[in-house]
């Protein structure tokens, strides 16, 4: 894929949980008190160290298939409690909506997290994108980045690689989550930045390389 700037309207999506904010001190909280309740071992720090897939593909891991859905909403019942409060945006995560919004575009996050939670985060950090689309994760990601005609997308987890490919939009990667950078490029990454702090200088380049547009 041509790194040149797309015809179409400039949209950027942004995955949530570790590329914009940092929310594993909330998760941590609401899986030991998920496991508190129940009597279930969690292994909370091992819980958030691999975020980014859909939280029944964790709750697997600790409880038996029929008690996934009642743990699901416990769980997100709990998150409500203990886990918007203590998270905390990523370094340049608001410079990087805000940059989006400068050069005259539109930001969309795409999350598997619930997207009630994922709005109770943006309203307590203070973060505006134009659109919010949760519950989905990896390629069914493409469904909301076509729906708003994404460009590019931002994420930290190779599922956000995939899910950018499968909406032939550029992946733009950052090594602010479980995925490390070499693991991103070679899923496929168009580019891989450390943290969202590069990003504003890295669009105002994508964007001067044909500010007319150019094809993908």
């Amino acid at each position: 894929m041509s790194l040149s700037s797309p015809k179409r309207p400039l949209t950027v999506g942004f995955d949530l949980d570790m590329t914009l904010i940092d929310s594993r001190p909330g998760i941590h909280r609401t899986y030991r008190a998920l496991a508190e309740e129940t009597g279930v071992f969690i292994d909370a720090d091992l819980a958030v160290s691999r975020l980014g897939p859909p939280l029944d593909e964790e709750l697997a891991c600790w409880f038996p298939a029929e008690q996934i859905d009642a743990m699901g909403v416990r769980y997100r019942e709990l998150y409500v409690e203990l886990a918007i409060e203590p998270t905390l945006l990523l370094p340049g995560a608001a410079e990087a909506v805000d940059a989006v919004r400068r050069h005259g575009g539109r930001s969309v996050v795409v999350t598997a997290k619930h997207t009630g939670n994922a709005k109770l985060h943006l309203d307590h950090l203070g973060l505006a994108p134009d659109a919010l689309v949760g519950w989905l994760w990896a390629e069914r990601k493409a469904e909301a980045l076509k729906a708003h005609q994404a460009g590019v997308y931002v994420g930290d987890h190779i599922g956000d690689v995939r899910g950018a490919r499968a909406a032939g939009a550029l992946s733009v990667a950052v090594a602010t989550g479980p995925c490390p950078a070499d693991e991103l490029k070679a899923a496929g990454a168009d580019v891989v930045l450390d943290d969202l702090t590069a990003f504003p200088g890295w669009l105002a380049g994508y964007l001067a390389k044909d500010p007319a547009g150019a094809d993908d």
